[in-house]
């Protein structure tokens, strides 16, 4: 199956890469996820709108990147979340939207929320290491504190 992608995807290519994947693993995980779109010919028109897009939210290099890390790695992130009763334990998890719109509100730049790794669901109130991955060579920590409404 031919697919072109929209948004990077891990050991596969990056957005407006024209790739060949099985039929499944387009069929049911890329397509329905949105990370690609079938290749048609006038979907491969579309191909330099998707990386003109896409290269004005990426980080422009390696140094930029380290500068963001950096810029990230001093920011106090706190989520706001509902809390189920004296435990501590949280309704949901939080999500990397969440984490996203946080960031943000702290005074840090505008992420990509596919770019947010939670090692594990943040189910509790506390610090929690998130992971962000700038650049395929650059992944910033940043340590969230998530509080009870």
């Amino acid at each position: 199956m031919k697919l072109i992608l929209t948004t990077d995807v891990q050991n596969l290519g990056a957005p407006g890469d024209i790739v060949e994947v099985k039929d499944g693993y387009g069929r049911n995980y890329l397509l329905p996820r949105n990370y690609a779109i079938v290749a048609t010919r006038g979907a491969e028109k579309q191909v330099e709108q998707i990386r003109r897009a896409q290269k004005a939210r990426q980080i422009r290099d390696l140094g930029h990147a380290k500068e963001v890390a950096n810029q990230i790695g001093q920011l106090s992130v706190t989520v706001t979340a509902k809390a189920a009763g004296d435990s501590g334990r949280l309704f949901g998890s939080v999500t990397p939207a969440q984490v996203v719109e946080a960031v943000k509100k702290a005074g840090g730049p505008a992420l990509d929320r596919h770019a947010i790794e939670i090692p594990e669901q943040i189910k509790s109130v506390g610090t929690h290491p998130v992971s962000v991955r700038l650049h395929p060579e650059v992944t910033a920590q940043v340590q969230v504190a998530v509080v009870a409404s």
